[in-house]
């Protein structure tokens, strides 16, 4: 009867340690790259539906700001405030012309869950105990990353071959040499993991995770916030509509009455 050597029943002990933290680092790497693609396409569709909205709000807001400097061109408060509107209501458009751009729904597939588990069990930089192979499996993971979070099934197919015959599989060191190997991967493993946690606390902690999070419960009880958010979004700029109009109609009477009066036209020097 062969006994293992006290080193390789050590050695054996500390590879079913690193198997599974190695398992539930894959599980937590995919679910936080599941998360971030997910709030994506939430912040997406809130675009659709209110951040366009609210980009129209701005961009009247501007033009109203903009014909009240014509009532009173001297005040700077107004000016300035003008000014601040107007950059504002640009970045709104800018922020909702980028979020009507991103129109994937990300649902990925069991096929697509287990080749990546599978492969992030075996790539992960944090496997790695060098600086050229942890760089090396950085890239490799996040090439992994976008593959997934694309729903692409046959990028994810390729990298999983091609990294299936790949030379850094290949063990051959001496059993105190992966022991200590086996150690360092596991102690790792136990920072990138305590990274994930916080990674994730931050992004609860948001205020795009925490919209979801109400848009959610609100759908659980039957009700569509994002619904009632763009229509409430929708009464205000018809107010601001009417409000924009009453101070164009404004402004014209006021260049009327000069022209009229003086036989100036004020128009050119607003």
């Amino acid at each position: 009867m062969n006994t293992a050597a006290p080193e390789e029943i050590e050695l054996n002990k500390k590879r079913k340690v690193l198997e599974r933290l190695k398992d539930k680092l894959a599980f937590r790497e995919e679910a936080m790259t599941e998360l971030r693609a997910e709030l994506e396409q939430f912040e997406a569709n809130y675009t659709m539906e209110v951040g366009r909205l609210y980009a129209d709000l701005d961009e009247i807001e501007a033009q109203i700001a903009e014909e009240e400097v014509k009532l009173v061109p001297d005040d700077e408060e107004i000016k300035k405030r003008a000014e601040e509107l107007r950059r504002r209501a640009e970045e709104s458009a800018a922020n909702a012309e980028n979020g009507e751009k991103c129109s994937f729904k990300f649902n990925p597939t069991s096929e697509a869950k287990k080749a990546y588990h599978n492969l992030a069990k075996i790539i992960h930089p944090d496997l790695a105990l060098d600086a050229k192979e942890k760089e090396k499996r950085h890239d490799l993971m996040a090439k992994l990353n976008d593959a997934y979070a694309a729903g692409d099934q046959n990028r994810l197919n390729k990298l999983v071959e091609d990294f299936r015959d790949s030379p850094d599989l290949i063990m051959g060191d001496a059993i105190g040499d992966q022991f200590v190997r086996a150690i360092r991967q596991i102690y790792q493993i136990k920072n990138r993991l305590k990274e994930l946690r916080e990674e994730k606390l931050v992004v609860e902690l948001s205020e795009l995770f925490i919209l979801r999070e109400k848009v959610q419960a609100e759908m659980l009880e039957g009700r569509n916030l994002i619904k009632q958010m763009a229509e409430r979004t929708k009464t205000i700029i018809k107010k601001s509509e009417r409000r924009l109009e009453n101070l164009r109609n404004l402004n014209a009477a006021q260049e009327d009455y000069v022209k009229e009066k003086f036989g100036m036209d004020i128009s050119a020097f607003r």
